[in-house]
């Protein structure tokens, strides 16, 4: 698997996909993105079909997760919960980028292990501005473990 991917995106919604996407490219932070179209196919990339692993997860240290919550399969908490708990993924900076500000998830997600919880602003300009900043932050500024 290759090493150099920076940004795993597992999200469901093709058009907030692109919307994020989008956002990332226009600060030339989307040239190593992984787009995952659901949590089914998130836990696959990391642990494999049989949970036993198809990539060297040594190997594989992306600067962060952008995960959405409610997805059809497995939904997000699944996939936090599941990368938050394995001893070869759980330092791998997982955002939670959701629509979703129900107080009951946002509390649920931090006990699971989030790193950080931001609801999707409904307007363009706003949700691209939020997408932007949270790519410099985690692929500038945020020093990962190495």
């Amino acid at each position: 698997m290759n090493s150099q991917i920076e940004i795993i995106l597992i999200e469901d919604n093709i058009d907030d996909a692109t919307l994020v996407i989008r956002a990332l490219k226009k600060n030339n932070l989307a040239n190593k993105l992984v787009h995952l179209k659901d949590g089914a196919e998130g836990l696959e990339f990391f642990f494999g079909k049989d949970d036993k692993g198809t990539v060297e997860l040594e190997n594989l240290a992306p600067r962060v997760v952008l995960l959405d919550l409610k997805m059809p399969k497995l939904n997000g908490m699944e996939v936090l919960a599941k990368v938050k708990s394995d001893p070869r993924t759980k330092a791998i900076p997982v955002v939670v980028l959701t629509s979703s500000a129900e107080d009951p998830d946002i509390k649920k997600c931090y006990e699971l292990g989030a790193n950080s919880y931001i609801v999707k602003p409904v307007e363009f300009d706003n949700f691209s501005k939020a997408v932007s900043d949270l790519g410099l932050y985690w692929m500038i500024l945020n020093h990962p473990v190495k």
